[in-house]
């Protein structure tokens, strides 16, 4: 069985490293688990899209909770999915500097990224605007 789990957690460290060092991993290790998704960060804020089997999905969103690189970690929407929406994907990276501010305007009162703000299902499809319109990066 699929599932997608939607979670925001917020960065420890900002530095670039740390953030690269995230993806790296999750590029490794995801397709191993079968696990699919993509990342959105800014302003020190993830958001993050996972899909795979219920046992997988499940085993990573413990592994972050427990991550000394995140805090705050927030369960935004958990769904059985008949199929993947982020396939192609082991993680992409959504890039916020390329982005067009009026596509996070649309979906929330100010121009930033802040899924504590907002429903599970306005930040997912937040994520699915970025990938209609190409804003996301690293494509692995």
């Amino acid at each position: 069985m699929l599932v997608r789990l939607l979670y925001s957690s917020r960065a420890v460290d900002i530095s670039p490293d740390v953030i690269d060092a995230i993806l790296a991993q999750s590029r490794q290790h995801n397709p191993t688990c079968g696990i699919t998704g993509i990342l959105c960060y800014g302003g020190g804020i993830f958001l993050q899209a996972i899909e795979g089997g219920r046992m997988a999905v499940s085993e990573l969103y413990g592994h972050i909770q427990r991550d000394p690189r995140h805090k705050d970690v927030v369960l935004l929407d958990y769904e059985e999915i008949s199929e993947r929406r982020f396939g192609g994907w082991t993680m992409g990276q959504v890039n916020l500097l390329r982005l067009n501010q009026s596509i996070l305007l649309k979906y929330s009162e100010k121009p930033e990224l802040n899924p504590y703000l907002v429903s599970g299902k306005v930040s997912l499809a937040l994520l699915e605007e970025l990938m209609a319109t190409a804003a996301i990066i690293g494509r692995a």
